[in-house]
């Protein structure tokens, strides 16, 4: 898996929240590489700046000093899950309504997008953008006509949408984290001095030495203004379902996600899976940095030690010129170079943290086996990828799932692995506190919010056949 979907920052009553923003946003840049945002308040006016690619490249010392003033900032950074890969669907969405200035920053995916942008349309809303974000904004508005009472309107609105969703919003002088009922998506609320802070992730607290102060409920609605914080509850209570797929692979393992220590968790994803499934090898090795930490548990649970024999080029950027046709695998090479001495006669044990399409690795083991390793064994530490996710995940369909309709064996001939095998469900729960409040619905098929019906369709019928 290469790509992830969306990271949240907002900080309210510091003098610098743009700066701190930006440190935030760059923390959490693993979580989107698409696009990033910045929206300001100073009191009087909002500013925004936002642009397509990293954190680094969208901001500079001109914005983050002298034009985006002010002491709330919310901030973003974007893979898109609904909607084309285009500035003006970049983060956070900007609006004036009436005499009031709203900027909202979504990390989720809602699955009845269509069917309430149908019926907003009919009422005579007009869209600017093809992100599911900003139908929040419509049925926000709409309720603030009826109502005037702003966290009203965010209520009412959460209560239409179906799906998953943390949502950052600036209303002026007030700063509003809401977590979606399920609570798919983290959100966690810190402090720095007198300032609150609240990140998709923990490792923004850590790089700005903020106080980590709790996570934000499902189905919770925090609103910050005056220096307070308010807790109001969104709905009834729903029966937890957080994304395990923040502990197996999206969340850097620095930080604290669902209440769990992401790096402890995935070395014990490694550790079960080598009581699952021994083999008699010399090594252990992830390809980085994916599989390095269930590598790790793997190595100490078995006794087979652990050998880094594939090293990774950091300096990589996405402005990497390509490669001629004819340099075959050139891409692959230039991020990935092996240690030959460690690999020439050795009977391997690669622990993965996940297969999604298959076809990297492949490209990956046909490389060690021309490089002489005698035997290649395949450990991922997560249960197979059989079904579509539709709250946020990139995978939306059965035919980009290697696993979705092929065998174990069948996969592991494809790869050109000795032998293959998964996690299992059973396994994976073992590694986390709290099994029952986990959605493994990528896993199991058991969704926890019923896709859109028709829109999906495709979706879950999908197939795919491998080839040789």
């Amino acid at each position: 898996m290469k790509r992830e979907y969306c990271g949240l920052f907002g900080i309210y009553g510091h003098t610098e929240a743009a700066r701190m923003a930006y440190f935030g946003l760059y923390a959490m840049q693993h979580r989107g590489q698409e696009s990033a945002g910045i929206v300001t308040w100073d009191g009087t006016l909002i500013r925004e700046q936002k642009g397509m690619g990293l954190v680094a490249d969208v901001f500079n010392e001109r914005h983050l000093g002298k034009e985006l003033k002010g002491n709330i900032a919310v901030g973003h950074v974007r893979y898109s899950t609904t909607g084309a890969s285009l500035l003006r669907n970049a983060q956070p969405f900007l609006v004036r309504f009436g005499n009031r200035h709203v900027a909202i920053a979504h990390n989720g995916n809602l699955v009845n997008t269509m069917e309430l942008r149908k019926e907003l349309e009919n009422s005579g809303s007009i869209f600017q953008t093809t992100m599911d974000s900003e139908v929040f904004v419509h049925l926000m508005a709409r309720y603030l006509n009826s109502h005037g009472s702003l966290e009203k309107a965010v209520a009412m609105a959460c209560s239409k949408v179906k799906g998953s969703y943390s949502l950052l919003i600036l209303v002026d002088d007030k700063l509003i984290a809401v977590r979606d009922p399920h609570g798919f998506r983290p959100l966690s609320l810190g402090r720095v001095a007198d300032s609150y802070v609240i990140a998709s992730e923990t490792c923004a607290f850590d790089l700005l030495e903020a106080e980590y102060l709790r996570e934000i409920k499902p189905g919770e609605m925090l609103v910050i203004e005056n220096k307070c914080v308010r807790s109001l509850s969104l709905a009834e209570t729903e029966p937890k379902r957080q994304c395990i797929f923040e502990l197996i692979y999206f969340a850097r393992p620095d930080s604290l996600v669902f209440g769990e220590v992401v790096y402890e968790k995935r070395k014990l994803m490694g550790c079960i899976l080598a009581k699952e499934a021994p083999v008699d090898a010399d090594l252990v090795m992830p390809f980085p940095d994916s599989g390095n930490y269930a590598s790790i548990g793997y190595s100490q649970c078995s006794g087979l030690p652990l050998e880094l024999c594939m090293i990774r080029n950091h300096y990589v950027g996405r402005t990497f010129i390509q490669p001629s046709q004819d340099m075959r695998d050139f891409s692959v090479r230039i991020k990935l170079n092996p240690v030959r001495s460690m690999i020439k006669g050795k009977r391997i044990i690669i622990v993965e943290d996940s297969i999604v399409r298959g076809t990297t690795i492949r490209t990956r083991v046909k490389k060690l086996r021309e490089l002489g390793a005698r035997e290649i064994h395949m450990r991922v530490s997560c249960p197979p990828i059989t079904n579509p996710c539709f709250y946020g995940i990139d995978f939306s369909s059965k035919g980009e799932l290697i696993a979705a309709n092929n065998k174990v064996e069948d996969i592991a001939r494809f790869i050109g692995l000795d032998s293959l095998h998964y996690l299992t469900i059973p396994g994976l729960m073992e590694s986390v506190g709290h099994k029952d409040d986990y959605c493994k619905a990528c896993f199991d098929g058991n969704y926890p919010i019923d896709p859109a019906p028709g829109a999906c369709k495709l979706c879950l019928e999908d197939d795919v056949a491998l080839s040789w």
